[in-house]
């Protein structure tokens, strides 16, 4: 009778530090995720300064060819072209690349124009490598293809 008690106990305690663990804390591809979200919010509500806290100082993009203050200019750009501007992204796979990286693809469709209705869009293919600093996971590289343009 105790032994089975014992072994219930036992059980119990595993699946409880089983559930801490899941409750515990995001995963990184969970992090990365809601990261990404917090920058389409960012973008869609014309937040400049929230959008590029999520940017790496030592952020690269287009394959070397653009730094952090050419898309600081990049995004301005395109919110200031279109006083609204809607991004659509999915699906998003992350992959842990082990300690502070991960990358992250997905296909994004930009929207913008002046009204309700979009005046124009484009879906893109995006292929990102995220860097954790402390415990925030920044951008800190970026390369995007238009895609049936």
């Amino acid at each position: 009778m105790m032994a089975a008690f014992l072994h219930a106990a036992r059980v119990a305690a595993i699946a409880a530090l089983m559930l801490l663990a899941a409750c515990g804390g995001d995963s990184v591809e969970d992090q990365v995720r809601e990261t990404i979200s917090a920058m389409e919010s960012a973008a869609e509500e014309g937040q400049l300064i929230g959008f590029m806290s999520h940017v790496a100082d030592d952020f690269e993009g287009r394959d070397g060819q653009m730094q952090r203050e050419d898309f600081l200019r990049f995004m301005t750009l395109q919110i200031n072209r279109h006083s609204r501007v809607g991004a659509q992204v999915f699906p998003i796979t992350v992959t842990n690349d082990g300690g502070n990286f991960a990358t992250a693809t997905f296909k994004v469709l930009v929207t913008g124009g002046r009204g309700l209705l979009p005046e124009d869009g484009q879906v893109y293919d995006v292929e990102t490598t995220w860097i954790r600093d402390g415990g925030d996971w920044l951008l800190w590289r970026a390369d995007w293809q238009p895609i049936g343009r």
